[in-house]
């Protein structure tokens, strides 16, 4: 063999067992809820790589019997030409440089990348291979068992979209990492974190007689809806809707708050999570519900409450 051919093979063979190194590294970085969702989105390289990362033991096993060819072929193939000791110093070195630190700094910046552009490279290994690789993917899925979609949790969520803030590489605006952040952390939250107290509502009662005062003083509170209640604050008949009130001529008649139709509201507890009171405001077709605590009402929560909780600001109308 000449000194050339020798050189040329040589470096074929540290090639060989870089490209394994890398793609071993690359391949079991990628997640493959992760991939899959890529995939739906249309990503070409995801939609390469997927099948290859769904069959992860057949595709690990193809990699590395590979590269423990190349690696092995590599150290018969020098130490044809050097002595054992000085071949076994030169294969090593330059294995460890450019066949595994090097390769698999660079596949590892960006998996997805590398591994989409070998996918035919890990098809054409996996054929070669296949007669021992896939009975040790039988073995191994008996043994280890397939990995399961790892999902995260809210907190976990939460860091993530945190993340976006201040990255010029990241798609969402301020307003929007807010917004969903605030909706993460509705299950964590109770109605009566943000609740108004009964203390700071207006409310009537039945038998209280809408004449030209009671409508200054609605007109001076400035809110749409009203929720009528008993005296002792036990039971809501309702919520009393403004706009019922615009074709009264209240000169002839001052009707009883109970003469009038009110809306129906449902009462719920203290504790109800706040992304349960959301289904229950669409359920009830209403914007606004009472509050109780052990058998007394003590506040009422809106459809504007839970909305400022998302965005986590404030909403401030022409009565604020």
């Amino acid at each position: 063999m000449s000194i050339f051919l020798y050189i040329l093979t040589v470096l074929v063979l540290v090639l060989f067992a870089a490209v394994c190194s890398g793609l071993n590294v690359a391949i079991m970085s990628l997640d493959v809820a992760d991939l899959r969702r890529k995939a739906k989105l249309g990503d070409k390289r995801a939609k390469a790589v997927l099948p290859l990362r769904r069959r992860i033991h057949l595709t690990l096993a193809s990699i590395l019997l590979v590269n423990v060819a190349a690696v092995s072929t590599t150290s018969l193939v020098m130490e044809s030409r050097l002595a054992g000791v000085l071949a076994g110093i030169l294969s090593t070195l330059l294995l460890v440089i450019f066949g595994e630190i090097i390769p698999q700094s660079i596949f590892g910046k960006n998996p997805l990348l590398w591994t989409s552009r070998l996918a035919p490279v890990m098809r054409a290994m996996i054929f070669a291979s296949y007669v021992i690789s896939k009975p040790l993917q039988i073995l191994l899925d008996k043994l280890v068992g397939k990995q399961e979609t790892k999902l995260q949790s809210r907190h976990e969520l939460g860091l993530m979209i945190t993340e976006h803030l201040g990255s010029e590489a990241s798609e969402l605006d301020e307003d929007e990492v807010e917004i969903i952040r605030g909706a993460l952390q509705l299950s964590e939250k109770h109605v009566r974190d943000i609740m108004t107290p009964i203390k700071q509502v207006f409310w009537l009662t039945p038998s209280t007689v809408i004449d030209a005062q009671k409508i200054d003083e609605i007109k001076e509170n400035g809110f749409s809806r009203i929720p009528i209640f008993n005296p002792e604050l036990t039971i809501c008949y309702g919520v009393l809707l403004i706009k019922q009130l615009l074709d009264i001529d209240f000169d002839d008649y001052q009707p009883r708050v109970d003469d009038l139709s009110l809306h129906p509201a449902q009462i719920v507890g203290g504790m109800t999570a706040l992304d349960t009171m959301f289904r229950k405001f669409i359920g009830a077709h209403s914007h606004l519900m009472p509050i109780e605590h052990k058998g007394k009402i003590v506040g009422i929560v809106t459809i504007e409450d839970l909305i400022e909780e998302i965005l986590g600001h404030e909403i401030e109308d022409e009565t604020d």
